[in-house]
Formats: C-alpha cells, sequence, structure tokens
C-alpha cells in the first residue's frame, strides 16, 4: 500500500529452472523476441515477448544515446539485459552487448568515446569498460563483494559505488558453531522490508580512483553507519551525485534505526567532502522525506526534493535551492501544486526540464530558476518517464496504456515528439491495441473526477459488453497513462472487457488536497468515488450491467475486499491482489509503521482517538458477513508490506461461507509478480476467473 513510481531502470536476476534438460545441454542466450503472431488481440505471451528500455544516457557531446533492453525467456523463466547506441535522430542503432549476463548501470566516460557498466560476468557484479561500439571490453574492478550503483566523477579521475557492508551482526556471527541454523533473531523492528529480512548488511557509498585500466578497492564514506544509501528499498542513483569539481558527494540517506525507522520518513541529505572526510547534514530540522540531491553547474549551489510533512510518504515533492555561500534556502516551487522528478539542466544553470504528473499524465515541463516561472512543454495522452537534455533537442522515455517504453526526442520549444527506438515496432505492427477514452464524472460530493475507460480491440458500440471496475493501489498513486506487466489495461481489454478507471480520491496527480482527501477516511469517500464511476458507467448501452467485476491490488485489494461486503449486488465478480482485508492485523504486521500511524490515524489499541477507531471500523473484514460474491485471491509469500496472511485470511473466510472461491498464492513472489512463467500463470488464472463469471454464467 505505498506509492510505487518505477521511474530508475530496477534489474533483477531470475533463476532458470530446467530440470527435463540435462545439465550437459547449453542453455540458449536471450534475444529479442521475434514472434509472428496469429491473433492481432495481445496474449500474455505477447506481453511477457516485449523489450523491456530504459535507463537513456546522453553522450557528452550529446549526439548519441546510450541505453538498455531486457529480454525475457519463458521457458528459462528469466531475462537478460543488453546494451545499445544509437545516434539521437535515431540513426545508427547498434546492439553493443551480447552476453548471457545483463549488463546494467552504463554511462559514458567524460570523454565520451568510452562506456563503464556494471556485468555479473566474473562471477559477481564488477565494473567493465570498452569502446562505444562495443569492442576492447575489459574488466575494470576486482573488489570482493558486488556493485550495486557506479557514478564517474565529473573530471574523469574517481569513481563512486554502492555495495552492502556488513554492520550488525546475525545468528551466525552470534552462534559460529551453529552455521547451518537459519532462524532469525529480532529484538528491535525494521527486521523486515518490503521483501527483504534484515541481514546485518547496509549499502554504502565508496570512493575509489579511475585511471582509465582499473578501479581502486575504494574508500568506504560511511564507516560503521548501519544506514542504506540509496533509500531502500526503491531508492536509486538519483540519490547520489557528484559535485562540478569532484571534490563532494552529496547523498540521501535516512540515519535512523529500528523503531525510529519504521516510524519516520526523514531522510536528509548529506555532504561529503573528499578533502578532509568531514560529512555534513545539509537538510537538517526538515522532517519529511529528503532526496534525489544535485549541483548547479558551477557548483555554487545545490538542489533537492523534500517532502514537508513527516511521517507521510505520499506528500508533494518540493523543489529546494541551497545557497553554499549565504546558507540561504529557498522553496522554489511553491506555486506549482504537482511533484517534479528527472530534473535536469537546461543550460548553465538558468532553466530546468523535469518531469511531473499533471491531470493523470507525466509531461515535461520547463522552470527559469529566477523567475520560477514553469510551463509545460509537452502535452497528450502518454506518460514521459525521464527527459534529458541532447543537442538542441531532449529525449525522453515515454509509455502510455496501449504503448511499452520506447525513446522519443522533443522539440524544446513545440514539445513536438518523434519516436527513435522502435524497440517493439514488430510487435506492436501486429497487433490491434485498446482504445483509451478520458471521461469526466461527478462524484457523490458533487466533484469532478476524472475517470479512463479503455475499450476493446476491435470495439462494437453495438454490442453489449462485461465491464471491469479497476482499483488503483496506493492510496496514493498515480493513475496515470502508464504500462504495466501484470495490470496490464490493454491485456484485460484484449480479453473482452471494458475497464473502468478511476481516478479516485488519494491518487497523485491531481493536486494534492485530492490526494490528501484518503487519509484517514481509507473507506469513505473513496469507496464511493469508485462506486459512483461504475454506475455511471454501466448505463451506457454497450457495457452489461449485469455483467460486472471489480479488481485491484495492494489499497485496490483492499478496496476489492471492501467493496465485496458493500457493493449491494452490483458486481458479480472479484479479484483481490495482496489487498489488506484486516486493518487491524495489517497495522501490527506490516513493516513502516509510519504509514498506517498516517493513514488510519493511530493504533487500533488507541481506543480513545475518535479518528483511528473509526478508520478501523471500516476494515474490509468488519462487512465479511456481507459477502455473497465469487472472489479470487492472490498474494506472494514474500510480500511484507501487506503479509500474506491477509490474503489466506479473506480466502479462508469466503470459503467458509460457502462463497465460490480461488486461491492464488505464489511461494516465490512479493508484493509483484516478478517471474516470467509467474506472470503468465496469474494473468492465465485473472481471465479464466473473470470469464467462468462474467461469460459463461447465465446473466438475469
Amino acid at each position: 500500500m505505498k506509492k510505487v513510481l518505477f521511474y530508475g531502470l530496477v534489474v533483477c536476476f531470475f533463476m532458470a529452472c530446467q530440470p527435463e534438460k540435462p545439465l550437459t545441454t547449453e542453455i540458449p542466450l536471450i534475444k529479442k523476441n521475434e514472434l509472428k503472431l496469429t491473433s492481432d488481440f495481445m496474449t500474455p505471451e505477447v506481453l511477457w515477448s516485449f523489450g523491456r528500455l530504459g535507463d537513456v544516457q546522453v553522450s557528452p557531446d550529446g549526439t548519441q544515446l546510450l541505453y538498455g533492453v531486457s529480454y525475457f525467456s519463458i521457458e528459462q523463466n528469466k531475462s537478460n539485459r543488453e546494451l545499445f547506441v544509437m545516434n539521437t535522430d535515431g540513426t545508427n542503432k547498434k546492439q553493443i552487448t551480447q552476453t548471457k549476463f545483463n549488463e546494467f548501470n552504463a554511462v559514458w566516460n567524460p570523454s565520451g568515446k568510452q562506456i563503464v557498466f556494471l556485468s555479473p560476468e566474473s562471477g559477481s557484479v564488477q565494473a567493465y569498460i570498452m569502446n562505444s561500439d562495443g569492442t576492447n571490453k575489459k574488466q575494470l574492478s576486482d573488489i570482493v563483494g558486488d556493485i550495486t550503483n557506479l557514478i564517474l566523477s565529473p573530471d574523469g579521475t574517481k569513481v563512486l559505488f554502492t555495495m552492502d557492508v556488513k554492520v550488525d551482526k546475525n545468528t551466525a556471527d552470534i552462534y559460529p558453531d551453529l552455521p547451518k541454523a537459519d532462524g532469525r533473531i529480532a529484538t528491535d523492528l525494521m527486521y523486515r522490508h518490503w521483501d527483504t529480512w534484515e541481514d546485518g548488511a547496509y549499502s554504502h557509498i565508496f570512493v575509489a580512483t579511475f585511471d582509465g585500466n582499473s578501479i581502486s578497492s575504494g574508500k568506504d564514506i560511511m564507516p560503521g553507519e548501519p544506514f542504506d544509501t540509496p533509500l531502500m528499498p526503491f531508492g536509486g542513483i538519483e540519490e547520489i551525485s557528484w559535485s562540478p569539481d569532484s571534490k563532494q558527494i552529496a547523498y540521501t540517506c535516512k540515519k535512523l534505526k529500528g523503531k525510529e525507522y519504521t516510524l519516520s520518513t526523514n531522510s536528509d541529505v548529506y555532504l561529503y567532502d573528499l578533502q578532509n572526510g568531514e560529512t555534513k547534514n545539509l537538510t537538517e530540522g526538515m522532517l519529511g522525506y529528503d532526496r534525489a540531491p544535485f549541483f548547479a553547474p558551477d557548483g555554487k549551489k545545490m538542489y533537492w526534493l523534500s517532502m514537508e510533512r513527516g511521517g507521510f510518504e505520499a506528500d508533494k515533492e518540493r523543489l529546494f535551492e541551497l545557497d553554499f555561500e549565504s546558507g540561504e534556502i529557498t522553496y522554489l516551487t511553491d506555486k506549482f501544486d504537482y511533484s517534479p522528478s528527472s530534473l535536469t539542466w537546461a543550460d548553465n544553470g538558468e532553466n530546468l526540464y523535469f518531469v511531473a504528473g499533471v491531470m493523470a499524465t507525466f509531461q515535461i515541463y520547463k522552470m527559469n530558476i529566477a523567475s520560477r516561472e514553469i510551463k509545460a512543454i509537452t502535452e497528450g495522452m502518454h506518460d514521459y518517464h525521464t527527459v534529458s537534455l541532447a543537442g538542441e533537442k531532449l529525449v525522453g522515455e515515454r509509455v502510455s496504456m496501449t504503448k511499452p517504453a520506447e525513446i522519443y526526442s522533443i522539440n524544446p520549444v513545440s514539445g513536438e515528439s518523434t519516436e527513435l527506438s522502435f524497440e517493439n515496432k514488430h510487435l506492436l505492427d501486429q497487433l490491434t491495441m485498446a482504445s483509451v477514452e478520458k471521461r469526466w464524472i461527478k462524484t457523490t460530493d458533487n466533484q469532478e473526477m476524472l475517470v479512463w475507460v479503455i475499450y476493446p480491440p476491435h470495439f462494437d458500440k453495438s454490442k453489449k459488453y462485461p465491464a471491469i471496475l479497476y482499483c488503483e493501489g496506493g492510496p496514493q498513486s498515480p493513475l496515470s497513462q502508464f504500462w504495466s506487466y501484470r495490470w496490464n489495461f490493454n491485456q484485460m481489454a484484449s480479453n473482452g472487457y471494458i475497464i473502468v478507471a478511476p481516478n479516485r480520491r488519494g491518487v497523485t496527480t491531481m493536486g494534492q488536497a485530492w490526494t490528501d482527501q484518503i487519509s484517514k477516511d481509507n473507506s469513505g469517500q473513496a469507496m464511493q468515488d469508485l462506486l459512483k464511476a461504475i454506475d455511471v458507467m454501466k448505463e451506457e448501452p454497450f457495457i452489461d450491467k449485469e455483467r460486472l467485476a471489480a479488481i485491484g491490488a495492494s489499497f485496490g485489494g483492499f478496496s476489492v475486499n471492501w467493496l465485496a461486503g458493500n457493493h449491494q449486488g452490483r458486481f458479480k465478480a472479484f479479484i483481490t491482489h495482496c489487498g489488506v482485508f484486516n486493518s487491524e492485523m495489517e497495522y501490527i504486521t506490516t513493516d513502516e509503521m509510519f504509514f498506517d500511524n498516517w493513514e488510519k490515524g493511530g493504533a487500533p489499541w488507541e481506543t480513545n482517538n475518535k479518528q483511528a477507531m473509526k478508520s478501523y471500523t471500516g476494515s474490509p473484514h468488519n462487512f465479511v458477513k456481507n459477502w455473497d460474491t465469487p472472489i479470487m485471491v492472490i498474494h506472494g509469500e514474500h510480500d511484507y508490506r501487506i503479509p500474506y496472511t491477509q490474503g489466506l485470511a479473506a480466502f479462508n473466510a469466503a470459503q467458509l461461507m460457502g462463497i465460490p472461491s480461488k486461491l492464488l498464492f505464489f511461494p516465490s513472489e512479493t508484493h509483484w509478480v516478478l517471474k516470467p512463467q509467474n506472470g503468465i500463470l496469474w494473468q492465465r488464472e485473472f481471465k479464466s476467473w473473470l470469464d467462468q463469471w462474467l461469460k459463461n454464467q447465465e446473466t438475469k
């Protein structure tokens, strides 16, 4: 139930499992999937055949683009990531790696003639260098452990990298005579986080010399500190930056432990001086998330993103400026009611480009630092994930509900865009995609709510279709023009359904006031927004009001569980994934306690806290006596945000009440489903359940 924006690159390594093949069989290289389709409707197999593009890096002279693409093998049940280079006009595209290893974190050497990247080829993740055409590859580092991030200094003489460092003792350290014992010992909170148990190791920054041929072992600039940078688990390399003179490093860290950590969002921006070894907290006293620091081109000022309210993870991201000489701190985006990301300089420090979600799409904006004037550069039904300056043009990664990520060139004056990468054109040309419509619906409290309506390929308005109410997660997350490899609207529509996706109270990109309205009212107006959206849409002549379902994950799963006891016969089927069933039990079994303290208003034992008691009264389990509709429950065993017992409780309740129900349980998955074969299983069961109750049942 956390706002999760994957705008950076996430690299996952999946183990292949092939017991049916002899050990001597050569496992084929995972390459681009050149499928010849027999239908123009998308299937789960096609969905997992798209190349997943990301991490675009512009060369120092602005003439070339470096990026990576992950390809998936359903048979091997894993992925392989390769690197590509092309000119900034899209010409001369070359694949510069072709190995069975995942090459990632690729960056340009400041000279622009070579590329440095990370790879597990040696048996551990190390740094490598090669020419920009992929030739003359050689290993740069030979460090004990795995490098997880790497940034070259602006002058090219140093690198900073991150890797895990053992700080705290674990069970094996305490009892060395019990090497096979797998018990975990906890004496404080924050012993597990999202999908990982605490093991005593923390991600630290190391600084090393780089002479073009090798990288030294490096110096830990956080020695002995039991803290992580980047922030776990979603922080990326954008949370660490070099000063332009290569003498300082700014980084994000939440220097708290255990109970303090789990109750707080108070991360800070720290400045490390390479010359004297001193570290300074630059944002002390700012109680919300402070992150993503970067320097002015002349190094005289620093900028970062900050949330004002401590304990609230979905507050507005504000852009701040620190003048090093005067010490003055300035809030730059006080008149902009949205959250910037992917900030990049337009020139010598006078203007910034950034991406922001506004009214359910993510567009590129330009800001003048002196005047603070902000203007939109792009518009349209799509989401930009990133923006960078490439000569006189901009480049950015862009998706929509009907198209996976591709690289575009953008005119910075007109906003006109031109596709450059065409990574998935060979598949998209064979498919008929869904059509997407934006509607505005008046809510029960007389507000205007944006609703996305997604229609099946070859939609015929003279026919009647079953419809799905999509319940967004978060609860504070964007319901924008996103492309997902699980909750994929085009895939759902290709199954023969109309999808109704309301930007209900609590979603982001609609202004902070709209986002705030769900906190401490999780089962209130947001649920009425969902019901109003389907009530309006079901009156359309092309929707069969007797064949409706509601689906959702995380807070969307909470929503489905709540609707199951409060829908007054509207729906014929439900699907809930990783959803809260019992809010009181979830409060005392989740990981980050600040989340429920903010959302619920307090703990369930605070009986004199009227706000908290109202919140827990709205828990879905309190309405289970009203359940009367088929429901499928999906959960992953390694989901520590919403522990899997929540899913088991919902399924058990349905079974005990004699309600048709199904449990889809993934022992190896987390809050997400990431393995190819599990992803396809998820899609098949998702479709099968809806078809069973919305297509294969006689309707009254």
